[in-house]
């Protein structure tokens, strides 16, 4: 029998599932709110669940989403069974055997979502890769799993009578978070749930009826000798599941954002560069400032010779030299961030060059800021700094920041005369590539940002790394 025969025969004869599997409801449930706040503004259309067992997430995501085509898949037979049993009438639902590692459907799907599936997955990372291949573009994937601290109680048991326990060690938030796939953005945080068996023997034979009895470790004799240790002592008997639950976006098309440490430290000249090396599209999303200086858009076009057709218009543009909120008081305006509407790019046109306005926490709306933007649109972030005194401090900030959502940062531009010491410990304490040092320049003109062009690694590079 192989690994993945065992994992399905256990749960296959676990028919009491519904009734001891009180942790899995739970994270079912709170996994289902959080798709709930994620997707608030676009409802799915076709959803996969992998490892749907008997339905506790399946029933949440027909309560959220009425109208949406959902593919339930599990790894055991029986499961499916059992879900067809308690959605008998449900003509939107397909049911299919798969193994969620190894995927044998096709998408697009604009969701992807698992509940304590995925610790049994052998290779999560080529997992989380071949599902985000399903995904739609601007796609989402939901998951939790067990991740470093559960069962720690059970574990001490183990050890206290000096046997080695059975149970897997499972991965902490910041394995999980290495393992995202590069074609978005992601991001893991871990909540603690605290079960309550009646005692340690009913614990064993709860683990039994949901089936979870699967182990890569062989099995080791003293197991009364266990249950004694961990019911030992005065307190309750308490089990720790510490659940990691995860958000992927994947990006609507190839490219990368664009942002700064500060305002006027030379996105624009970098975004302009970035589109001649890369023969890039260009989008500024907002824009502010047309009052004083020509736009950006238009300042770009100029230092690259881009075609039109390839320089998107602004969602919003004001004259205020401000933040874009601000920028928009101004002129009696607000900007909905809701309504920023994504140009309509074919991802086989090769990469988009987005450029944001001022840094990462720079305001759009109320409770809305740049990074909010750049987190929705998922794309590996360029990060454009100044070569001089201060830009560490700045550029360090601004990467934890940007890390701290779950964005990648594909690499630094540094600005102005080479500076060595600054540079070394950006790469050093920021553990991130400088992609390039912009000399000064004068004039800054169209040769000057075919020089500068030459001085950046290949779109290649940048998707392989």
């Amino acid at each position: 029998m192989t690994r993945k025969d065992s994992i399905a025969a256990g749960f296959d004869s676990a028919r009491n599932y519904e009734q001891a599997a009180r942790i899995q409801r739970i994270a079912a449930t709170e996994l289902a709110r959080r798709i709930a706040a994620g997707m608030r503004l676009h409802a799915p259309r076709r959803i996969l669940e992998i490892g749907c067992g008997t339905g506790f997430l399946t029933r949440e995501l027909r309560r959220l989403f009425p109208h949406a085509h959902i593919t339930a898949t599990d790894i055991a037979p029986g499961m499916l069974q059992r879900l067809a049993h308690r959605m008998p009438d449900d003509g939107q639902l397909v049911l299919r055997r798969m193994d969620g590692e190894a995927p044998d459907l096709t998408g697009p799907f604009d969701l992807i979502c698992s509940s304590l599936a995925m610790q049994w997955f052998a290779d999560r990372k080529a997992a989380l890769a071949a599902l985000a291949g399903l995904l739609a573009p601007g796609g989402h994937m939901a998951l939790a799993t067990l991740c470093a601290g559960s069962f720690r109680q059970w574990r001490a048991a183990y050890r206290a009578v000096d046997r080695t326990c059975p149970m897997a060690d499972y991965p902490p938030c910041a394995t999980l978070q290495a393992e995202w796939p590069d074609c978005g953005a992601g991001l893991w945080d871990e909540a603690e749930l605290i079960d309550t068996p009646a005692s340690p023997l009913a614990f064993v034979r709860e683990l039994r009826a949901i089936g979870a009895t699967h182990t890569d470790s062989p099995h080791t004799a003293g197991l009364r000798r266990v249950m004694a240790a961990a019911g030992a002592g005065d307190a309750p008997f308490a089990v720790s599941y510490h659940v990691a639950y995860g958000q992927f976006h994947r990006a609507p098309w190839p490219g990368v954002f664009v942002t700064g440490t500060d305002t006027d430290v030379g996105k624009t000249v970098a975004s302009a560069a970035l589109v001649r090396a890369w023969n890039a599209a260009y989008w500024k999303p907002l824009q502010s400032g047309t009052d004083d200086a020509p736009s950006d858009s238009t300042s770009l076009r100029h230092l690259t010779g881009l075609d039109a057709t390839r320089l998107y218009p602004p969602a919003a543009s004001f004259g205020a030299s401000l933040s874009p909120e601000d920028a928009a008081r101004q002129a009696h305006a607000r900007i909905d961030p809701a309504r920023i509407a994504l140009p309509h790019h074919d991802p086989s046109a090769g990469p988009v060059v987005v450029e944001g306005a001022g840094g990462v926490f720079v305001p759009i709306a109320p409770d809305y800021l740049m990074i909010d933007l750049m987190a929705r649109l998922a794309l590996p972030v360029v990060l454009v700094a100044r070569s001089t005194l201060g830009t560490i401090n700045h550029t360090l900030l601004s990467l934890a920041a940007l890390r701290a959502r779950g964005l990648h940062v594909a690499g630094v531009i540094l600005n102005g005369p080479p500076e060595s010491v600054g540079r070394d410990a950006i790469m050093r304490h920021g553990q991130v590539r400088i992609l390039a040092q912009f000399p000064p320049m004068t004039p800054m003109g169209p040769e000057a940002v075919a020089q500068l062009a030459t001085l950046l690694p290949p779109w290649r590079d940048i998707m392989q790394s």
